[in-house]
């Protein structure tokens, strides 16, 4: 088997040692019984012994058709044969074979091929095939089916050698009476092959042959057409009835149609007389604007005929150079201020943004400023616990850096120097000390005395049950301090009846802040129970 697959031209014997071995497998592989794993045998070698002997044939076609001498052609040509005798052996004692050969791609190859010999070689082989198992061409693939009548109805109509047409003709007429949806494949999907087939191959030596495989087309394509007469007037039936179904329903749609077809209309028209209206309105203004200027050129020309006449002649150069001037600076003055309308629209836009990107930052700081204020400090955490290992690598570091800068001695006086700043360094720090606990303890005193206050105007009575008595508790003797709270009160009630615009700088800031510099009003000179808070 493997020897078959090489290039057998190395062998000693060269192509007819080949053909002999393929001739021998085949004889050998017929009629044997096999005890041991014939699964193995009739699965896997048989379809393999197949495959070798179509690539053997293949390689024999193509040295066949490249052989330039007779001798050589006849020597491949034997050769071929003897491979083709041996696969119809082998296929002709294995009938499950047959669709091995159908399906393999070597087979469709050699058919395909335009050597007429090879060619009528291998339509013998096909028709020992289907002698074989008829039905063999309705197991395998549609594609191969399609294929394999493709190439038999192609050599039909462009060949015109006689054992070609014998050939394909008979194997058509097998296909035919061997199974009737060949037939019926042949009269739907090759429609002018009758015609092909009587045209161009009556006379050539197989009318018998012709004149059967014409019949049954005509008998089929008869049969055919009472069937495809009575598919049409069904088709008719149901065209009839859906198209008088649509018409119904049109004809019920209709005056919706035609409404709304003369609305769309009326309104089409109204734009195109408004379009129309407003050009004509564009071209009056045109005309009007033109008349104007013309008129207005012509009373300039009338002032400067009327001035020329009254100048002197001596007169006339010095007046013209005075109106080339006059013309020119008209000229670069319109000239310098469509320029500058064109430079400010250009920066306009990035003026524009460059203003939205100032605002944008303005709010963005503080917007994050008011974050930073509210952000609460996160609790101290002590460091990590150094394991063993740190510990003493850490000592090593240390006791390196001492070896590399030891300390420098220190005199006696020095030291009493250093320790007379230490002590006056921990005098201050202990009177400074002193001083935060007083400020501490003035700050508590402060805040017990506000929650008194507080607690005492929690307790109040409201204001339709207080009587004088109560009203004086509240009441400072203090004429400054009254008028001051007065005034700040006026002011918190001024800035609460302020409109929204005036208070647009202050979207970022607490809600419960109020300016300093519009409430100016002092804590320590409000007076709460009767005594003054400082």
């Amino acid at each position: 088997m493997l020897v078959l697959r090489q290039d057998c031209s190395r062998l000693h014997g060269g192509w007819a040692t080949a053909a002999q071995l393929a001739e021998i497998i085949s004889h050998c592989c017929v009629g044997l019984e096999v005890k041991e794993d014939p699964e193995e045998f009739y699965k896997k070698f048989l379809p393999s012994a197949i495959d070798s002997l179509l690539l053997l044939g293949r390689r024999l076609q193509a040295r066949f058709i490249r052989a330039v001498k007779d001798e050589e052609k006849q020597d491949f040509l034997r050769y071929f044969q003897t491979v083709t005798d041996a696969i119809c052996w082998l296929f002709g004692g294995h009938t499950q074979l047959t669709e091995c050969v159908l399906q393999n791609d070597h087979f469709l190859q050699l058919l395909i091929s335009d050597s007429t010999e090879t060619a009528v070689t291998t339509m013998s082989v096909l028709h020992s095939i289907l002698g074989v198992n008829s039905s063999v061409l309705l197991q395998v693939d549609e594609k191969i089916l399609h294929s394999v009548l493709d190439e038999l109805v192609y050599k039909l109509s462009s060949s015109s050698n006689p054992v070609i047409g014998n050939a394909a003709t008979k194997l058509l007429l097998l296909m035919a009476k061997v199974c009737k949806q060949l037939l019926e494949l042949l009269a739907t999907r090759y429609k002018g092959l009758n015609v092909l087939l009587s045209k161009q191959w009556t006379g050539k030596g197989f009318d018998r042959d012709l004149s059967q495989l014409l019949d049954l087309l005509y008998l089929e394509q008869s049969s055919g057409k009472g069937e495809m007469q009575r598919q049409h007037q069904a088709a008719c039936v149901i065209q009839a009835t859906w198209k008088g179904f649509q018409t119904r329903k049109r004809l019920k749609k209709l005056p919706q149609a035609v409404t709304a077809l003369q609305r769309s209309f009326r309104a089409k028209r109204e734009r195109e007389l408004q379009l129309l209206k407003k050009q004509k309105e564009e071209e009056g203004l045109k005309l009007q604007m033109q008349l104007q200027r013309q008129r207005a050129m012509r009373l300039f020309h009338e002032r400067q005929l009327a001035l020329l006449e009254i100048i002197h002649p001596s007169q006339i150069n010095k007046h013209m150079q005075e109106m080339e001037v006059k013309s020119a600076l008209t000229i670069q003055r319109f000239w310098r201020g469509y320029r500058a309308r064109k430079l400010f629209h250009q920066q306009k836009q990035s003026l524009k943004e460059y203003k939205a990107a100032v605002i944008i930052q303005r709010a963005a700081c503080k917007f994050l400023e008011k974050r930073r204020r509210k952000r609460t400090l996160s609790s101290w955490k002590g460091p990590k616990g150094l394991t063993d290992e740190q510990r003493v690598a850490l000592q090593q570091k240390v006791d390196d850096y001492i070896k590399l800068h030891p300390a420098s001695q220190m005199s006696e006086e020095m030291s009493k120097e250093l320790h007379m700043q230490a002590q006056e360094k921990l005098a201050q720090f202990l009177l400074r000390s002193r001083l935060d606990q007083r400020a501490a303890q003035r700050r508590e005193t402060l805040l017990a005395q506000v929650n008194t206050d507080v607690e005492l105007l929690m307790n109040a009575p409201q204001l339709a049950e207080s009587t004088e008595k109560d009203l004086a508790v509240f009441m400072s003797r203090s004429v400054p301090e009254a008028t001051k709270a007065k005034e700040s009160h006026n002011a918190m009630l001024k800035y609460a009846r302020w409109p929204w615009w005036k208070k647009l700088g202050d979207e970022f800031e607490e809600d419960d802040v109020i300016p300093d510099d519009t409430l100016n009003a002092e804590l320590g000179s409000l007076f709460i129970g009767g005594r003054k808070s400082l």
